[in-house]
Order: structure tokens, then C-alpha cells, then sequence
């Protein structure tokens, strides 16, 4: 994988070479760098993006958590009247742990594939808006390159247009109507549960 990476910075080093040697002598390159990261994680877009699937995965998160608190009661009720109960009590109360136990492992299995998927998801539509921003503001600055933090070993700091970025993002957000976070799926339904 290592080697994948590195073959492909060394063509895309070798391309951004070619392409700053294209430009006539007498032009001094104009030369950016960002921190695709940071955006990621300091744009009203990203913190949206955020905070959408907070609010969207909360209800599931807490059902899920609602159901691990009565599988642990179960448990401790379990051990604690185990001795007590006849044969066929505690076989059934063992089997109603064990049924729970498997039904909540595919609950937060399912609960973490959704969130996975809806955050790669949401991540492509993100990454789409911030490279367009990205190069929309190369092209109004006069940038004859804009490389990412991620493929550069060092950058001047006077380099790092990230915080300008920064600012078009936050501004094209004030600029932008309030949008409502997609409606949250509903929660599966409890199985009922035998006593």
C-alpha cells in the first residue's frame, strides 16, 4: 500500500515539476498549499456535516444503549438469583441473554454499517464542495499550483492558504440558506420480550 502511495506522489511530484517547468522564465510560480484536514474539520461545512449525523444517529445510539443497560440488568439478575431459580428457570433466563446478546451485536453491527456508509456518503459530497472551493479560490488568486499537506513533506507557513479558504468557506455559508438535516431513519422495532 506504502509503495502504491508513493509511486503515485512520485508521479504527481514528477507532473508538478513538469508542469512549473512549463511556465516561461521569467514568471515566478505563484505556489499554494492547504490542509485538506483542517477544512474538513474547521468549515461551517464540515462542522455541519457533523453535526447532521449527530442528530440523525442519536435516537438509534440511544436505543442501542438502552438495550446493552437491560442486557447488563439481565446479566446481574442472573447471577445474582441463578442459584435460586429451578433448572428450567435459569435455562430460560440464559437463553433469553444469550437471544438478546445476538440481537443487539447485529442491532450495532447494522447501526455501524449505516453510520460508515452515511459518512463516506456525506464525506464524497464534502470533499466535492471543498475542492471546488479550493479551486475556485486558486483560480481568483492567480495560484499556478495548489498542493495538498497531505503529499508535501515541508511548506512555508507563507505558503498555507488554508485560512483563506477558511474564510471564503465560512462566508459562502453566511451567503447560503439554512438547510435541514435529512429526517433520522426510525428505529427498528423492540422485539417484545418473554419473561
Amino acid at each position: 500500500m506504502k509503495r502504491l502511495i508513493s509511486s503515485k506522489l512520485a508521479v504527481w511530484l514528477i507532473a508538478a515539476g513538469g508542469a512549473l517547468a512549463a511556465l516561461p522564465a521569467w514568471a515566478e510560480p505563484k505556489i499554494g498549499v492547504v490542509d485538506p484536514q483542517r477544512l474538513l474539520e474547521e468549515s461551517p461545512q464540515g462542522r455541519a456535516m457533523l453535526d447532521a449525523m449527530r442528530t440523525e444517529f442519536a435516537p438509534r445510539e440511544r436505543t442501542l444503549q438502552a438495550q446493552q443497560q437491560a442486557l447488563k440488568a439481565k446479566q446481574d439478575k442472573l447471577q445474582k438469583d441463578g442459584a435460586t431459580m429451578t433448572d428450567e428457570q435459569r435455562t430460560r433466563a440464559e437463553k433469553e441473554l444469550r437471544d438478546g446478546a445476538r440481537d443487539f451485536e447485529r442491532m450495532r453491527s447494522e447501526f455501524q454499517d449505516d453510520i460508515s456508509a452515511r459518512r463516506n456518503e456525506e464525506m464524497s459530497r464534502l470533499q466535492k464542495t471543498l475542492g471546488e472551493e479550493v479551486r475556485s479560490y486558486a483560480k481568483a488568486q492567480s495560484f499556478d499550483v495548489v498542493l495538498s499537506t497531505e503529499g508535501v513533506v515541508y511548506a512555508a507557513p507563507t505558503y498555507d492558504v488554508t485560512p483563506a479558504i477558511l474564510t471564503a468557506l465560512q462566508a459562502r455559508n453566511a451567503a447560503a440558506p439554512a438547510t435541514a438535516p435529512p429526517p433520522a431513519k426510525p428505529a427498528p422495532p423492540a422485539k417484545p420480550q418473554t419473561h
